[in-house]
Formats: structure tokens, C-alpha cells, sequence
């Protein structure tokens, strides 16, 4: 894959609670800046073979793509992986434990661009990581004002 993009941060706030909320595709729209929709195709709760549709918007441009969990050890590890959508895309997010009730969450983005995000990939992976970095700010934001 031609673009890897991982970003961390330290969120204080109990794994399993990071995990829950970051793990929810259902609450993308409230963290991800970019993040417009989900839809969920298949019946909740989350597990391997689930599949949702996301609306997002990046660098200008509306795209439209379908997630499938490939992954999940609940509270620890979830990927996901396009199913379908304007380029291969995985998404991997870690929670571990830093001390009592912090949680270091990683997100990592990995694909294949295509069309104009082939052109500019190193602009698309600069992009990315600001974009990325800023989301997990957010969520730090959202989760460590709610304990």
C-alpha cells in the first residue's frame, strides 16, 4: 500500500470506554471533521463481516465507500477495510492501556490511491495525517469532557 498514515494519542479515559465510542462506526460523524454519514448495511451489534456506508468528504471531493470489519477483538483491535469505494482503504484502530484510566489509542490509515489521489500522493498523505491527527484530538476532546 502507497499511503500509511498512523497517528496515537493518550486519551484519559478508561480503555474500555475509548474503545467503545471510538469502535462505534455509528459515531464517526461526531469525531471524524470529514466523516459526513454512516449507514449500516448489515445487523448491529459490530463483528467480522459487518459492513457500513460512509459519505465523506476530503481534499474537496465527496466520497462515497463501504466498510467491512475484517478484524475485531473487543476492546483491543478493530479493522476495517473498503469493500467498495473510490480506492483500497484500510483502517486500523489499537487501544492499550497506559496507566490507570488512560487509554493510548492508534489510528492507522492504509491505501492505495487512484485518479487524482495517485497524482498527489504525497500531498493526499501529508492531508491525512493533519486531518487524522486532528480527529483524534477531537475525540480526546469529547471523551476526556464527558469523564
Amino acid at each position: 500500500m502507497s499511503v500509511d498514515v498512523m497517528v496515537e494519542c493518550t486519551i484519559e479515559r478508561p480503555v474500555a470506554e475509548v474503545a467503545a465510542f471510538a469502535g462505534d462506526p455509528g459515531r464517526a460523524p461526531e469525531w471524524y471533521a470529514n466523516i459526513v454519514s454512516v449507514r449500516w448495511l448489515t445487523p448491529e451489534p459490530l463483528s467480522v463481516g459487518s459492513r457500513m456506508d460512509f459519505v465523506a468528504h476530503f481534499l474537496g471531493r465527496r466520497l462515497a465507500y463501504t466498510y467491512e470489519v475484517v478484524e475485531l477483538v473487543p476492546g483491543r483491535r478493530l479493522v476495517m477495510r473498503t469493500a467498495d469505494g473510490p480506492f483500497p482503504m484500510e483502517t486500523t484502530y489499537e487501544w492499550e492501556p497506559v496507566h490507570e484510566g488512560a487509554t493510548r489509542m492508534t489510528l492507522r490509515n492504509q491505501g492505495s490511491p487512484s485518479g487524482f489521489a495517485k497524482i498527489s500522493e504525497p500531498m493526499v498523505k501529508r492531508a491525512m495525517t493533519r486531518v487524522t491527527t486532528k480527529d483524534l484530538a477531537r475525540l480526546k476532546g469529547i471523551l476526556e469532557a464527558s469523564g
